[in-house]
């Protein structure tokens, strides 16, 4: 792993038909330069099993998602240890950074990958009761849709919940 842990790339193009978006990149993801590569993330293996792409990927193929119209980026683009290391002005500049990427691109979808994404970028109400999956609120006109965070951190939810999620994503972003 490299000393210096660097950002990941935006895997992004016009009107994508998802446009997954996570909070920012371990220091796994940002040493080997590639999306999603800690040794316990189970994005990949989501993805596929929930027909979002058809075949199976790893985190050294990331840019592939494009082939499905898909797209990858990060709220913040600093690597961490976690997201305990991360300020407000940090997400805050994140959310100028995504709207502008929404903006360009006009993704059909949003996929936020973990609640505390959402949180950060709407307000809500501590108790309010949340429900994943597709959000009133838009950013940038799109479409916003949580889903849980696949970090193998995340115990908040089991996989089977969260393939539940991305299948029900898969429906919301229609067919291709």
């Amino acid at each position: 792993m490299s000393p210096h842990p660097r950002s990941l790339p935006d895997y992004v193009r016009p009107r994508l038909r998802i446009l997954f978006v996570g909070i920012n990149p371990g220091l796994r993801s940002a040493a080997v330069g590639h999306h999603f590569a800690g040794h316990s993330n189970r994005f990949w293996k989501l993805l596929f099993e929930s027909n979002l792409v058809s075949e199976p990927l790893r985190a050294e193929e990331d840019q592939r998602v494009l082939q499905w119209n898909l797209g990858l980026t990060n709220v913040i683009r600093r690597p961490t240890t976690g997201i305990d290391l991360l300020s407000a002005a940090e997400y805050a500049a994140g959310r100028t950074r995504l709207i502008r990427l929404i903006d360009e691109y006009q993704p059909r979808l949003v996929a936020l990958l973990g609640v505390t994404i959402y949180r950060y970028l709407f307000v809500v109400e501590d108790g309010r009761p949340f429900r994943l999956g597709l959000q009133p609120d838009r950013l940038s006109g799109a479409r916003i849709f949580v889903l849980p965070n696949p970090s193998g951190r995340n115990a908040h939810y089991s996989y089977r919940t969260m393939l539940a999620s991305f299948r029900t994503l898969r429906k919301a972003a229609g067919a291709e």
